[in-house]
C-alpha cells in the first residue's frame, strides 16, 4: 500500500512531469489544484500507514544495558522451575525467572534463605548492594539465592541440593570459607511461597527453603553483592522493622514476611528447632 502511494506521489510531484496544457481558459489552475489535492491525499495516506510502524519500532524492550555487568552475567544461570507443590518441571534462566511478565504468567522457581546466628545469638544481616537487580539496597537475612539446575543442587533428599547451594552462595556473597558452613550444619526448617515485585520489570516468585545455623564464621563480603553487613539482637531487629514501617530503611519482602510470622519464635528456640521442622507444608504468604 505504502509503495503504491509513494509511486503516485512521485508521479505527481516530480518536476520532470509536464503540466497538462489546455486551450480552455483557467484549465492550468484547475490542473494545479488537482495536483495539490492528490499530493495532500497521498501524504495523509502515507502518514496513516507509517505512524503505526514507527510506534512498533519504538516500543520499549527489556534491556540490561544499564545494569551491573557482573550481575547481568549471573542472569544466565539456570534456576529450577517448579509447580506450586515444589515439584520440578524444568529449568530457565535467572533472567526469565525474575521478569514480572513471566511471573504474572505463573513462572515459579526454587530458592533458599539462610539465617546464621553467632555464639551471642545475634543474627547476621546483609544489605544488598546497589548493583543487585532485584531489591537493591534492601536489608535482608544472611543470604538469599537459588539452587541451580545442576546434578548436585537438584538432589532433593533432605534438601541436600538446596543446602549445597546455600554453602556455595555463602562463600560467593559473604566470603565465608565453605568448610565453615557445611550442609550438615544447616537445619532445614520449612518452605514459604511468596511473590513480590521489585520494580516494573523485575520481581520474585519463589518457594523458599528456610535454613538455620548457629556458628561464628569468618566474613569477607563481595562488595558487588553486599553493601554492608551487621549482627543484630532481637531488640535491634524489632527496631529495624519499625523503621521499615516508617520508610526509614528498606527490607526485602521475604525477610519482612518471615520476621513478622515465624522468625522470633524460631529465634527463641535456637537449641530446640526440631519442633518447628515441617517438610510437608508449604506456607503461602
Amino acid at each position: 500500500m505504502v509503495r503504491g502511494v509513494w509511486a503516485v506521489l512521485r508521479m505527481v510531484s516530480t518536476k520532470s512531469n509536464p503540466v497538462l496544457k489546455s486551450n480552455v481558459p483557467g484549465a492550468s489552475r484547475v490542473v494545479a489544484s488537482l495536483q495539490r489535492h492528490i499530493y495532500t491525499s497521498c501524504v495523509r495516506a502515507i502518514s496513516s500507514e507509517v505512524k503505526p510502524l514507527q510506534s512498533a519500532v519504538r516500543m520499549p524492550g527489556i534491556t540490561t544495558d544499564h545494569l551491573d555487568e557482573k550481575q547481568v552475567k549471573l542472569l544466565a544461570e539456570m534456576c529450577i522451575l517448579i509447580d506450586e507443590n515444589d515439584h520440578k518441571v524444568g529449568a530457565d534462566t535467572k533472567k526469565n525467572c525474575h521478569l514480572n511478565a513471566n511471573i504474572d504468567k505463573g513462572l515459579l522457581h526454587r530458592a533458599f534463605s539462610v539465617f546464621i546466628f553467632n555464639s551471642e545469638e545475634k543474627l547476621l544481616l546483609q544489605q544488598r548492594s546497589d548493583a543487585k537487580i532485584t531489591f537493591p539496597g534492601c536489608f535482608t537475612n544472611t543470604c538469599c539465592s537459588h539452587p541451580l539446575h545442576t546434578d548436585s543442587e537438584l538432589e532433593e533428599k533432605d534438601a541436600i541440593g538446596v543446602r549445597r547451594a546455600a554453602q556455595r552462595r555463602l562463600e560467593a556473597e559473604l566470603g565465608i570459607p565453605m568448610e565453615q558452613v557445611t550442609p550438615d550444619e544447616m537445619t532445614y526448617l520449612t518452605r514459604i511461597h511468596y511473590k513480590a515485585q521489585s520494580d516494573g520489570v523485575w520481581g520474585e516468585h519463589e518457594i523458599d527453603y528456610i535454613l538455620f545455623m548457629q556458628k561464628d564464621v569468618d566474613l569477607s563480603p563481595d562488595p558487588n553483592e553486599i553493601k554492608t553487613h551487621c549482627y543484630v539482637s532481637k531488640e535491634e531487629l524489632q527496631e529495624m522493622l519499625e523503621k521499615a514501617k516508617r520508610k526509614e530503611v528498606e527490607i526485602t519482602p521475604w525477610f519482612s514476611l518471615i520476621a513478622e510470622t515465624f522468625l522470633f519464635k524460631w529465634w527463641d528456640n535456637l537449641h530446640n528447632l526440631k519442633q518447628f521442622m515441617d517438610h510437608n507444608k508449604i506456607h503461602r504468604m
